[in-house]
């Protein structure tokens, strides 16, 4: 059986992602302890009901979260179920205005402000957290955008057994993907911005990306990025992972780290490799 466990921080879009997967046709069950997970999925099996999986949520609302979850995920592994943990996360400065915005108190501790509450519960999901397929930022997606992110997760992965590399470009100034593995700085290289012909344009534009990648240490940074990619990717598998997120920075995410970010998928991809590039503040540098 397919089983969907979603977790992650109180107001990062964890119920969007549930509605989104019911509509697709998971069972979807909310607040489950999670010393009953094996029971409740041995019940679902003998049900006889047909679903293409089963969507268990759990945070940080559960009393026992930090007894026993990683030998739960184990123990329904070891008897042939297919596991994703989708861990779903924002920025703080978005998680506190979601809280401003439906004048909810954080879960956490109803004595305590929201920033407080926030950031015991990023102590508290920690090892959950580590323990994640995979890490979705949602600071950036309004409800929509999130459907959409979630149910072509969901898709993407079913019935494949390629490994899915995300490359994202960024802009340092607008701070660190959170979803991120891997977080590759290219600020080393020469910048496209102080130059005045090549400034209006972003790393897509043949000009920018060719004053980029023809620079030497651009060309040795490449060669030992796929070495390191190669030597990881099978350990990331054996660790059960189906997703690897690697966010290629600069200061503003528009010349630099595009450049970078497009070559190193096309390397990815001629591996083998299933690759989705993304840049995320393209428009914004």
């Amino acid at each position: 059986m397919r089983i969907v466990v979603i977790t992650g921080m109180s107001g990062s879009g964890k119920s969007t992602a549930v509605r989104a997967l019911e509509d697709e046709g998971f069972y979807c069950i909310d607040n489950l302890p999670v010393r009953l997970f094996r029971q409740f999925v041995e019940l679902i099996e003998k049900s006889g009901d047909t679903f293409k999986g089963v969507v268990l949520v759990t945070d940080i609302r559960g009393r026992d979260l930090s007894t026993g979850i990683v030998e739960s995920f184990r123990e329904l592994r070891s008897v042939g179920h297919e596991l994703e943990v989708l861990f779903f996360d924002a920025s703080d400065e978005v998680l506190i205005r979601r809280f401003a915005e439906t004048r909810r108190r954080h879960p956490a501790d109803e004595h305590c402000t929201v920033p407080e509450g926030i950031r015991i519960e990023r102590e508290r999901l920690a090892a959950l957290r580590q323990n994640a397929t995979l890490v979705i930022d949602t600071s950036e997606f309004n409800v929509h955008q999130l459907k959409e992110q979630v149910i072509r997760i969901i898709k993407g992965e079913q019935g494949s057994s390629h490994f899915t590399v995300e490359v994202i470009s960024f802009g340092f100034r607008y701070g660190v993907p959170l979803d991120a593995n891997l977080v590759m700085d290219v600020r080393f290289l020469p910048n496209p911005h102080f130059v005045p012909e090549l400034r209006p344009y972003s790393g897509l534009e043949p000009q920018v990306r060719d004053f980029v990648l023809e620079q030497q240490d651009t060309k040795v940074f490449l060669d030992q990025f796929l070495s390191l990619l190669q030597f990881l990717i099978p350990a990331y598998r054996r660790e059960g992972k189906s997703y690897l997120t690697i966010a290629i920075g600069c200061t503003g995410g528009r010349h630099r780290s595009v450049a970078i970010t497009q070559a190193a998928a096309s390397r990815f991809e001629a591996l083998g490799l299933k690759v989705r590039i993304s840049h995320r503040d393209i428009e914004k540098g």
